[in-house]
């Protein structure tokens, strides 16, 4: 592994895993191809921007002589497919969007990769990024899903990500493409755009606004960490079996609401007031086709590659809250979005 492109790179886990991939692979070179749509920020790589391995690139992974030249001229080894929509909310509102960037984008993408990877005959590893949402829902006494389980995407967003994987797939057993999947389960941490359940309650625990909670709040998810998940990426990326997919879940299943309590208690204790922050949790109606719960079986990550979450979800949470208040321009940067103001109160304060 060498020359790394890396699509959807300014958003919140490719970010991270950029950084990641700059602190343990000194050689790379990576190339960060990125449409810069409302939640990608250039903000998120400030950083290493001045770095000579990073290399960004405006474009739309649709564009599909661009990818080709991108695969050409850089000499492209490996790949690592962020790019995708991702909120099942926003796939509700908009579900054609989720179809031609996570599907049609996907799709496009494969096709440069195969015809590179015909004509270059070297080593090559395309990598996609997927989400527990693919398997569907889980009743409280299911086990937790494992790469075997059968997929049943409930939304417009997961019924979108489980049609790429199965295009992937398709690529690798119909061309010869060498391929790997993982499916993680909800992320967290920093530079989370805060349309996403976590950095939107710290971010109006903070300022003192209500708090909002879908239903009666017991949906239960499997939080994992993104520096976890970027090690377990990069362990798949190292050591995996081609062909192969593995799950990525950070071994633990609150309810939204004591995620929510969690936080309104560490603000409390970073920011005190005179009133607790539990007391702007604001139930509001719940969205329509909820998942109940998720859960995610890690056994064949950890038996074949040695990987285990190195965060708790306390020790996470904790670091994440610090993050956000330790990071007020690029909260700042969000707010000023016009665009984001406007979906918090569709999506919230008029349910």
């Amino acid at each position: 592994m060498k020359n790394f492109l890396v699509t959807g790179g300014a958003g919140f886990i490719g970010s991270n895993f950029i950084h990641y991939l700059l602190d343990h692979e000194p050689e790379c070179q990576i190339y960060n191809l990125d449409a810069l749509t409302y939640s990608g920020s250039l903000e998120n790589l400030r950083d290493v921007e001045k770095d000579p391995r990073y290399h960004f690139i405006k474009g739309d992974i649709c564009d599909g002589e661009n990818d080709a030249l991108i695969f050409k001229e850089n000499r492209i080894d490996t790949v690592v497919h962020f790019a995708a929509e991702t909120h099942v909310d926003r796939s509700i509102l908009g579900p054609g969007q989720f179809v031609q960037t996570n599907i049609v984008g996907t799709y496009t993408l494969l096709e440069a990769a195969r015809y590179y990877y015909a004509d270059s005959k070297g080593s090559f590893r395309f990598h996609h990024i997927s989400t527990d949402e693919v398997f569907g829902t889980l009743r409280p006494d299911e086990p937790a899903w494992t790469e075997s389980v059968a997929y049943a995407p409930s939304s417009p967003y997961s019924a979108s990500k489980a049609s790429s994987d199965h295009l992937v797939r398709s690529y690798g057993h119909t061309y010869g493409l060498p391929f790997t999947i993982t499916n993680c389960s909800n992320n967290y941490g920093p530079y989370q755009f805060p349309e996403k359940l976590i950095p939107l309650i710290i971010l109006n625990a903070l300022e003192k606004k209500p708090l909002p909670v879908y239903g009666d709040g017991k949906q239960i998810r499997d939080w994992l960490h993104v520096q976890d998940h970027c090690e377990a990426i990069y362990m798949v990326l190292k050591g995996g079996t081609p062909g192969s997919s593995y799950n990525i879940g950070g071994g633990n299943q609150p309810t939204n609401l004591s995620i929510v309590e969690l936080i309104c208690d560490l603000v409390d204790e970073m920011r005190p007031k005179s009133s607790s922050r539990r007391d702007l949790i604001h139930f509001v109606k719940d969205r329509p086709g909820h998942d109940r719960r998720y859960a995610m079986d890690s056994s064949k990550l950890q038996k074949e590659l040695g990987w285990s979450p190195h965060y708790t979800l306390q020790t996470g949470m904790r670091e994440t809250v610090k993050w956000y208040l330790e990071h007020p321009k690029w909260v700042a940067a969000i707010h000023k979005q016009v665009e984001y103001q406007a979906w918090v109160e569709k999506n919230y304060v008029q349910r």
